[in-house]
């Protein structure tokens, strides 16, 4: 017997609003998975990603984002307790660089660290959207300075000249109520 298994896509969605609710903000299709996140510098900013069934009509605003894998690294059992998002937006011209500068930044943090889940990703709509997504058993891990393997200290000052504005972070906004439609990622 054959099986025919769907192509997933990842997206991923930036919003701004006043209010925590995230209120119609799912994607259309068959969501597999989702995962919502909260700026650290300015709270207004949201993310949301997901993985799901492809879409007929594609992204539907500005801010809607489809993704296309440059480094996936996923242990299985998956064990996170956290998740962590990082924006990068790279100057015309540069995107190629800053999409480097981080696969070798993320092989690197790989071969220290060895996290449960880390996804560099770019946006197909606007090449120079970059994303790092991490998962960690450890908070303290993505907020740590110098010695962790995912601090961005050594790596500013080869990738700032790269950005157009400072890397976002993003931290993880888990869901006050389990949507059983939903299962994070």
């Amino acid at each position: 017997m054959q099986y025919t298994r769907t192509a997933w896509i990842r997206a991923l969605r930036l919003y701004r609003t006043s209010t925590d609710d995230g209120a119609d903000l799912g994607v259309d299709g068959d969501v597999h998975a989702q995962s919502r996140f909260r700026s650290v510098r300015h709270p207004e900013r949201f993310a949301l990603y997901s993985l799901h069934e492809p879409w007929e009509r594609g992204p539907q605003t500005p801010g809607d984002h489809t993704l296309v894998t440059v480094r996936e690294f996923r242990r299985v059992p998956l064990y996170a307790t956290t998740l962590g998002l990082i924006l990068f937006a790279a100057r015309a011209g540069r995107e190629a660089a800053v999409v480097a500068t981080l696969a070798h930044f993320a092989e690197r943090a790989l071969s220290l660290y060895q996290p449960p889940y880390l996804l560099l990703a770019r946006s197909f709509e606007q090449p120079g959207i970059t994303m790092m997504l991490t998962g960690v058993r450890e908070g303290s891990v993505l907020e740590a300075a110098g010695a962790s393997a995912f601090s961005m200290d050594q790596l500013m000052p080869e990738l700032s000249p790269l950005l157009s504005v400072d890397p976002e972070w993003y931290g993880y906004v888990p869901e006050r109520e389990p949507n059983p439609l939903f299962a994070p990622v």
